[in-house]
């Protein structure tokens, strides 16, 4: 049986409510999260992703109501991620009834966070969530990935939302993911993140040949179409958007009638 390719909307929380804008800044609301998640499991969603994109120890208290609430009314699995980075942040958030956590700059800086949370909770409750640029000065040991403009770069990881790059390369970092445990990549690239341009995909097709665990391509829907590209050039085993769901411009099951259409074997 083929596997199913599934479909994610993504809510970014900032104080208890859904956030959105352009390559991570520009914030507007775009309403409660517990609210949206329902409508999108009713709507035929596969999975959900939290992220708490202004997370601190401070405000911890605001997103795990917001998971308990979550867990309460939703039949559909979510994924957590922001400010996770111990395994005590692990536990608390999976005890308040998240499926999976997703790490990202705790993970690039204290690597050994992903082996740890693997081995305690199972790779599939750990996803590593790698947000990439491009860097046109390719250099030796760096994976160089030709654009459809001819040029060519390599996809540099950058953590803190977006605001610091780690001389990384994101295809061996997504390797490396893997083999400490890592049972998921959310990938998301900078250069199209909230564009409606549609995904980066010669990093996603990178990335997705390079492991074997699925990755989940994240930054840029803004037709249909892009979804299709998601699957069928970026080799993505998931699609996760944001906007184009927050604002009612597609419905799930309406791109899912679409990929099916299509040939991308989807659960309806």
């Amino acid at each position: 049986m083929v596997p199913t390719k599934r479909i994610i909307p993504c809510l970014d929380l900032k104080d208890g409510r859904v956030v959105k804008g352009t390559h991570f800044t520009d914030l507007c609301d775009a309403g409660d999260p517990v609210a949206l998640a329902r409508r999108y499991d009713e709507q035929g969603a596969d999975e959900l992703v939290f992220l708490d994109i202004a997370a601190s120890k401070e405000h911890r208290g605001t997103i795990i109501d917001v998971i308990r609430r979550a867990s309460d009314q939703l039949a559909l699995p979510f994924t957590v991620g922001g400010g996770i980075r111990t395994i005590d942040d692990m536990q608390q958030i999976l005890g308040a009834g998240a499926d999976k956590v997703s790490i990202n700059s705790s993970a690039v800086e204290n690597p050994e966070l992903i082996s740890r949370g693997a081995e305690r909770f199972g790779a599939q409750a750990i996803v590593v969530a790698i947000d990439v640029r491009r860097n046109y000065a390719v250099e030796p040991g760096k994976t160089p990935i030709a654009l459809a403009d001819g040029r060519e770069c390599w996809y540099e990881v950058v953590t803190h939302g977006g605001s610091r790059a780690t001389g990384r390369d994101a295809v061996a970092w997504a390797r490396e993911a893997e083999e400490r445990g890592a049972g998921e990549i959310l990938l998301t690239s900078m250069e199209t993140d909230g564009t409606k341009d549609g995904f980066d995909i010669p990093i996603t097709a990178a990335v997705a040949t390079a492991v074997g665990i699925p990755v989940v391509a994240s930054g840029g829907v803004g037709t249909l179409e892009h979804f299709y590209e998601g699957f069928a050039e970026g080799k993505a085993d998931a699609c996760l958007a944001a906007s184009v769901f927050h604002y009612g411009v597609f419905a799930i099951r309406e791109v899912k009638e679409y990929l099916a259409g299509r040939g991308i074997p989807v659960r309806r």
